[in-house]
């Protein structure tokens, strides 16, 4: 797969995926019936279950955990309210008690100027507020055939304690985009604030450079700017789609240094057509922004079409993945080490894959020993999804599989996870579980 699989594509591909679930969660009822399940490394518990389609329906998108032990997150569809025949997508919040966990919705999409569709982690900001993306909805309808080119949001508590299940949070929209020189349809990737209370995040579409795909546009990277109530947008970058880059999925991140760093899903000078993406580096300039390509991707061993965004350990390392390529054509996961000026590139670990391609869709997430944690979309042994971990060992990385799902658990997880102090690890799959609309999970060591 060596172009992006955008939005429009995905949403068939998910269509037929949430038709197939039901065929395989029967098979694999009759499976279990007849043959011992393979051992599983870890216990998985499922937490929540989405039912079509008041509480949401298909989470796309990675956790966020508060100090309290919460977790926050997103369905990219269902909710209760419909714009123009559409399920446009929720805010939820999970919150332990006892033994168990209590679902509370908190928002629900309408598919308008609100926004639509959201597939980015949520981020905590300074003021407890909640920030995100949506892909489509917005002011604007030039997108994704009239549903608008996407929406920067902030969700905010009630002003006073809520004493009901059902209370709402406010949404207020920071910025809706227009499709065109500032960008269109943020991705995957979350939203970082800088220490000035500034947001920065990338967008797959929009900006002035032409790329050789459907989106025939490349991307940008924007900064949105709080002033006097109101937010600000300024494009830092717009790709070209050549040897720079195009069509970021991932989000951003910053070094001590105030550079800012992320991944292109295509482009570089690697590979045929459309390239097989990058990771590059922005650092503040004078009045602007320069930007450096640190890696071009060449779609063989080191693996191609970087949807995931970056991180960084203790060193400066970075890591990240890829959905396609490596040895088992499965996606990789890899390192860029600074070296005199330049980045040098190791692989940390080939994925087996599927027919279905996809390994890991987002970032990977490093413990205090310095492990990764991550998932696959279709590898594991039904080809529906993995959780990892990665472990170095005499110079090398060990992967662990911690968990295969078959859909009756959930399937297909494209978001990233999370850790508690009890190195429980939270995240969600797109698919499956009791409603066939996907879950959230917890796997306990």
């Amino acid at each position: 797969m060596t172009r992006p699989e955008l939005p429009r594509i995905r949403s068939l591909w998910i269509s037929v995926r949430a038709s197939a679930v039901a065929l395989a969660i029967a098979v694999t009822s009759l499976l279990i019936l007849s043959a011992v399940p393979l051992a599983q490394a870890q216990t998985i518990d499922v937490l929540h279950s989405f039912t079509c389609c008041s509480q949401g329906y298909l989470p796309l998108a990675g956790l966020t955990m508060d100090k309290a032990g919460s977790l926050y997150g997103t369905t990219s569809t269902g909710g209760l309210s419909y714009g123009g025949g559409r399920c446009c997508g929720t805010v939820f919040k999970l919150t332990r008690k006892g033994s168990g966990w209590i679902f509370t919705p908190l928002y629900s999409f309408v598919g308008g100027s609100d926004g639509d569709n959201p597939e980015a982690p949520l981020v905590i900001g300074p003021d407890g507020s909640l920030y995100g993306t949506t892909l489509y909805g917005g002011s604007r309808t030039y997108c994704d055939s009239g549903n608008g080119c996407g929406t920067v949001f902030k969700l905010s508590p009630p002003a006073t304690a809520c004493k009901t299940a059902l209370c709402g949070w406010k949404e207020t929209v920071l910025y809706s985009f227009t499709g065109g020189n500032d960008g269109g349809e943020p991705g995957y990737g979350p939203l970082v604030f800088d220490q000035a209370g500034n947001l920065y995040g990338t967008t797959i579409t929009g900006g002035v450079g032409s790329c050789s795909s459907p989106a025939q546009t490349c991307g940008v990277v924007y900064k949105l700017t709080p002033s006097n109530g109101s937010w600000t947008e300024s494009v830092l970058y717009s790709f070209q789609g050549g040897s720079d880059g195009g069509n970021p999925y991932a989000g951003l991140i910053f070094d001590e240094a105030g550079n800012l760093y992320g991944a292109t899903a295509v482009g570089g000078s690697g590979c045929n057509g459309y390239g097989c993406g990058t990771v590059f580096r922005l650092t503040p300039s004078g009045s602007g922004w320069t930007k450096n390509v640190l890696y071009t991707f060449q779609g063989s061993s080191d693996g191609l079409n970087p949807y995931g965004g970056l991180i960084f350990d203790g060193s400066g390392n970075l890591y990240g993945t890829t959905a396609g390529g490596g040895s088992g054509s499965g996606g990789t996961a890899f390192m860029l080490a600074p070296s005199n000026g330049n980045w040098k590139y190791s692989l940390v670990y080939s994925f087996a894959g599927s027919v279905t391609l996809p390994g890991p869709y987002d970032s990977l997430l490093m413990d205090t020993a310095g492990s990764l944690y991550g998932t696959t979309c279709c590898d594991g042994s039904a080809s529906q999804g993995s959780v990892f971990k990665l472990t170095a060992s005499n110079g090398g990385w060990t992967e662990t599989d911690l968990y295969d799902f078959d859909c009756s658990d959930g399937c297909y997880p494209h978001g990233s996870v999370v850790l508690d102090a009890n190195e429980n690890l939270y995240a969600t799959a797109e698919l499956g579980g009791v409603g066939n609309g996907g879950v959230v999970f917890e796997i306990t060591p």
